[in-house]
């Protein structure tokens, strides 16, 4: 089976990161964990591409594709399917937030990240960035 394309940000401001939570889902296991915002990749679009379009459709934030950075790819296998995540990190000095599909959403220090509970395949994608620094 290929893997589902997928993309999130790591949106930097004032040496916190936003984290967003997830609502309800079909598979429960993904039910209000939380995650980096970001979505699927459409027919056609490089990873970049999908992120920019995927935080105005889910939280009115406009981010460049020159200002983002890739840093991190994940492949990860959950029990109904696998995903192959290409993250990057946003540096944002202004940035409005207006969630439409989290939960909820907070701005972490790096102490923080580690204390929420993160989805598996964002799990790595923490590891990396407390062990970087931000």
């Amino acid at each position: 089976m290929k893997p589902l394309e997928v993309c999130g940000a790591i949106l930097l401001k004032e040496n916190k990161v936003l984290c967003a939570q997830r609502g309800e889902n079909k598979y429960d296991y993904l039910s209000y964990r939380w995650e980096f915002p970001g979505g699927k990749l459409e027919a056609g679009e490089t990873a970049a591409q999908a992120l920019h379009r995927e935080l105005i459709e889910e939280m009115d934030v406009h981010v460049d594709a020159e200002d983002m950075e890739p840093f991190y790819v994940v492949e990860h296998q959950y029990p109904d399917f696998e995903l192959r995540m290409h993250c990057f990190i946003c540096k944002v000095s202004d940035c409005e937030v207006n969630l439409k599909e989290h939960a909820d959403m907070c701005w972490a220090t790096i102490d923080e990240i580690e204390k929420l509970d993160w989805l598996p395949a964002d799990r790595p994608v923490v590891d990396a960035l407390v062990k970087r620094g931000f």
